[in-house]
């Protein structure tokens, strides 16, 4: 019998190759006759093209084609347009912004492409691009979201008469007047949830090949989801159908969003390839990453919580202004708006919520989801929020968030806003951070430092946040007569270490050894559909696929284990490995069965209509030195709600990985622009920090398995949580440091010299 193996902490098997340098990428492959594709980016923001000559690119050596926009048009291939629409106030969806190909007439930001250039090396693409002169018309542009809604303000999309492409608002905007009018006491604040480059270890790329003879097209790129590059290609840009398209993905270094979605060099190098009967391959560099990669986060936010004599909330309003940039990407105008919605409230009781977006159009690098998208913007307003009342309140952080809590006895419980809480202990999983971060043995350690001249503070951020519901899932088990199970999966694994715990689901269902069960994914003829990775959704709708997937390879097996044991197939049943006849000690392993069968497949499809509320608290302590800036995160505390646990160290990864983003982001990064030019000031590493290994602090993470009520086995998201829980808990002990000097706010991110000058006066 095979020992269970739901709740252990099972080693990534694919770690191995991967440090052995055995993975995969797409640039690993070399195929014969591969021409190498460089797209031209525009070094100016705005600007009309007058003209763009392309002939001495063409003569020059190795060259095979060069294609302008001009091209794309004449060829009907479509642009990328928002796949996801929202609908704004009064019903009105946001404003088109196609993206182009290849810009034909405009570019609105530095890094539009504007030619694509194909030859036999990548030195020769690059080197004749140099030759490429193109005709700029200079035009106005404008990068400060607060200067693009003026009505002067220049203009990227004259059409639209607006650089404001969706105006959108949620909740109860009259009663949430009201309320205000009567509160007790009323917090605000106005915030900057800071632009970042999402800059994944593996940069896009994308490789090419055209069957004549099938008319069919083959792509192999990094991506979070085969099926939906599938379906945008062959729906929005080409107009073909989906099986004409075959979408290939092998091992991903990194995602966090940005590879959920089709960029313009896949389908530029997939029509290249039609064109010159050859495979082309197009490797994005790092300063493609920095200038095209969609960027993440940036918004303006104007914020207020009111209360009553009490100090129990009445109401929260939120404003925000939210950068699409130069064009909305697929889902640009969900992250601020549908994916945020109603989070507001947070984990308390909060009876009124008014929520105001206008997406608004920069000459910048278009956003799109970054690790959490949207839900870590709104705990960051929430939490901000929380703690500047406690403080104008005069009471403990601690005492205004356990007040307001929703509580366990109350669960399930439903804001007014449409959150629904199936499970969960706010108050317990607090009541346990509290205890692992010393809390109480904080002001001691703060005195012992100030007589070192030191600034000590302490943050608290307790988090919730929604990972989605309404979609389906679907996978394949194939139980092989040499005792090994394949598992096809329609999620894809881009750090997630999904070929561990996938197979640890298959042991647990089929009672085989997880070492037997092998992990296949990213190809989409290998499956008909699936939904991809992102939005941490992998875990409960593929188990409940791997669920359903291994009770049909038992219904198989069953009749042919009866066959083996010469009964009726409603005698035979199964357990642990084992199809038996009760109470005759006759029994036929699986793996018996499967080679009586010849192998055993089995299907299943799991549609999860319910996303589930991963939460926790953050405890974030930090020293300053007020005569540098400096400071150093001495504890960080993590206590989680995920649900039951299937792999805690797997677990423990992610949660380690998203709390070094969020804290990255709270930190240092952040994508500027030059106001006049609108040129990326922060377009490499020189330039845009990133955190190290030697800023980050030993993370003390743990977990309360408090089972979700709406998935099949009982598990929440975790993956983009540590991302929403960190940056608040920073600025909350940043600002905690600084409270003797009556500062109550500092924006992300809190560069050691952006403290220094808050310290003495300088901002």
């Amino acid at each position: 019998m095979v020992e269970l193996v739901f709740g252990r902490s099972v080693r990534r098997t694919e770690d191995d190759r991967f440090i052995r340098g055995k993975g995969q990428y797409t640039d690993d492959l070399q195929p014969e006759g591969v021409l190498h594709s460089y797209m031209l980016r525009s070094p100016i923001a705005h600007a009309n093209i007058r003209s763009i000559d392309v002939s001495a690119a063409k003569e020059a050596p190795g060259v095979v084609a060069v294609y302008t926009g001009a091209d794309v048009l004449a060829a009907k291939l479509n642009p990328l347009i928002g796949t996801y629409p929202v609908p704004g106030r009064n019903g009105q969806h946001a404003q088109k912004t196609p993206i182009p190909l290849i810009a034909d007439t405009r570019v609105r930001f530095a890094g539009d492409t504007v030619a694509m250039v194909v030859a036999e090396t990548l030195d020769q693409a690059k080197d004749a691009a140099d030759l490429i002169e193109v005709d700029y018309e200079e035009l106005p542009v404008v990068v400060d979201m607060k200067a693009a809604v003026e009505p002067d303000a220049p203009l990227l999309w004259p059409e639209n008469k607006s650089n404001v492409l969706l105006d959108w608002d949620f909740g109860e905007e009259a009663p949430v007047a009201d309320a205000f009018a009567k509160a007790a006491h009323i917090t605000r604040v106005s915030l900057v949830n800071n632009r970042v480059v999402v800059n994944s270890m593996e940069p896009r790329a994308a490789l090419a090949f055209y069957d004549p003879e099938a008319d069919r097209y083959d792509i192999t790129l990094g991506s979070q989801g085969v099926h939906m590059v599938r379906n945008t290609l062959a729906g929005v840009v080409f107009g073909i159908p989906p099986e004409k398209i075959r979408v290939r993905t092998l091992d991903t270094g990194g995602g966090f969003g940005l590879k959920y979605v089709v960029a313009p060099e896949y389908p530029l190098v997939m029509w290249a390839a039609k064109l010159l009967g050859r495979p082309v391959k197009w490797i994005g560099e790092r300063s493609d990453a920095f200038l095209t990669d969609y960027h993440g986060r940036d918004h303006l936010t104007d914020a207020a919580m009111a209360f009553d004599a009490d100090n129990r909330i009445l109401a929260v309003r939120v404003d925000t202004l939210a950068a699409l940039g130069a064009y909305e990407s697929q889902i640009g105008s969900v992250v601020p708006t549908v994916a945020a919605q109603g989070l507001h409230s947070g984990v308390y009781h909060v009876p009124h919520v008014y929520q105001r977006v206008r997406c608004v159009a920069t000459n910048t690098t278009p956003t799109g989801a970054y690790r959490g998208a949207g839900r870590p913007e709104a705990s960051y307003v929430v939490e901000r929020l929380m703690d500047i009342a406690a403080r104008e309140l005069n009471l403990s952080p601690v005492e205004l968030r356990r007040k307001n809590f929703i509580q366990a006895a109350e669960i399930p419980f439903t804001t007014p806003r449409g959150v629904a809480f199936d499970s969960g202990d706010f108050d317990r999983v607090m009541t346990d951070a509290l205890g692992a971060a010393d809390w109480d043995g904080f002001p001691a350690r703060r005195a012992a430092k100030a007589k070192e001249g030191l600034l000590s503070g302490i943050g608290l951020a307790y988090y919730v946040e929604r990972t989605p519901g309404g979609s389906d899932e679907f996978a394949t088990l194939t139980v092989h007569p040499d005792e090994t199970v394949t598992i096809s999966a329609g999620t894809l694994n881009h750090g997630q270490g999904h070929e561990s715990a996938w197979a640890q689901l298959v042991a647990d269902k089929l009672g085989v050894p997880p070492e037997n069960v092998r992990l296949l994914y990213g190809d989409t003829d290998l499956l008909g559909n699936g939904g991809g990775t992102g939005g941490s959704r992998s875990l409960y709708v593929m188990s409940g696929a791997i669920q359903k997937a291994g009770d049909d390879v038992i219904s198989k097996g069953r009749g042919a284990a009866a066959e083996v044991l010469q009964a009726a197939a409603n005698e035979v049943q199964f357990e642990a490995g084992q199809f038996f006849i009760p109470g005759t000690g006759r029994s036929v392993s699986l793996f018996e069965v499967a080679k009586h069968a010849s192998g055993l497949v089995g299907e299943g499809a799991h549609q999860q209509p319910l996303g589930t509320l991963p939460n926790g608290c953050h405890i974030c302590e930090v020293e300053i030195d007020p005569a540098t800036g400096v400071y150093t995160i001495v504890r960080y505390t993590s206590r989680d709600d995920f649900g039951r646990i299937l792999n805690p160290m797997l677990v423990a990864g992610q949660v380690h990985g998203g709390i070094v983003q969020g804290l990255g982001q709270a930190m240092g990064e952040h994508a500027v622009y030059d106001p006049e030019t609108g040129q990326l000031l922060t377009g490499s590493f020189m330039d845009y920090w990133m955190p190290r290994a030697h800023v980050m602090p030993k993370i003390d993470f743990a977990y309360h398995e408090i089972p979700c009520q709406t998935t099949p086995l009982g598990t929440k998201g975790a993956g983009e949580a540590g991302t929403v829980g960190a940056a608040q808990a920073f600025v909350n002990a940043i600002v905690d440091a600084l409270k003797d000097s009556g500062i109550t706010h500092i924006d992300m991110p809190v560069t050691p010299y952006k403290l220094w000058q808050t310290i003495n006066g300088k901002t």
